[in-house]
């Protein structure tokens, strides 16, 4: 059975629930891949005889729930599934799309010292005049852009080698680099969210539009003795990736 095989019920349920339980089932049986255009509000008023109002309604409820995007002369289109990344696992964003079946991949943008700023010199024991090896990437998950990553290395952890190139950084995870390389295991971290909206730099990157939600996620992350290895600063398209959080009731 696809969308448009039965009529509406006319019970006590809304209509414009109705048709947005139906598209939902049908984006979730494959019917309507990403990229994909859903019916129009046109097309549903044809189909259900419900008015404008109601087919736009249930159309507002999958924008709402992040399955769709609606933009002007676009329609409506399917949203790949957003990734979801457990609070309480530290991982690399490779280790991340790779547990959910993604193929991971980076475009490095820069990768020097420069620097410390107020925040990476607290978060990292340094002056503000110190200066850190700073790396930013696109992070991308099957060729398609998830976020945006400033990476600064602790000066104690690269000491006198040399520090990751281009192509180490655009071959893989930065945690595997430093497991590999350097006494720099990462072990744990703490890591703060929060919302933004995409600066016209970072849309342009991330295949977004200015303005358009982003999730912000600071984290400081040390090695076993409890000293910093690395801060970081990640945007994350908000329709692409979420965070969750297990709760316990005490």
């Amino acid at each position: 059975m696809n969308w448009e095989t039965d009529d509406l019920d006319p019970g006590p349920l809304p209509l414009w629930f109705q048709i947005a339980d139906r598209l939902r089932a049908a984006i979730a049986r494959g019917e309507f891949q990403p990229g994909a255009a859903l019916p129009s509000e046109a097309r549903l008023n044809e189909r259900f005889g419900v008015s404008r109002t109601t087919a736009r309604a249930s159309l507002d409820r999958l924008e709402q729930e992040g399955l769709i995007s609606r933009r002007s002369g676009k329609g409506s289109i399917v949203l790949s599934p957003r990734v979801e990344q457990p609070l309480n696992i530290l991982a690399s964003f490779s280790e991340d799309m790779l547990r959910r079946g993604l193929k991971p991949s980076y475009a490095t943008r820069s990768a020097d010292h420069a620097r410390a700023t107020a925040e990476v010199a607290e978060a990292l024991g340094v002056d503000t005049a110190t200066r850190v090896f700073r790396i930013v990437r696109l992070l991308k998950a099957d060729d398609r852009p998830m976020g945006l990553s400033e990476s600064w290395i602790a000066p104690a952890v690269l000491g006198a080698h040399a520090p990751p190139g281009i192509g180490d950084l655009d071959g893989g995870s930065l945690y595997a680099w430093l497991d590999r390389r350097q006494d720099g295991r990462i072990v744990g971290g703490h890591e703060f969210i929060e919302a933004a909206v995409a600066t016209r730099s970072q849309a342009q990157s991330l295949g977004i539009s200015a303005g358009e939600p982003l999730l912000v996620a600071r984290r400081r992350s040390h090695a076993a003795d409890g000293s910093p290895v690395e801060y970081a600063v990640m945007h994350y398209r908000a329709d692409r990736y979420r965070f969750r959080v297990d709760l316990v009731r005490k």
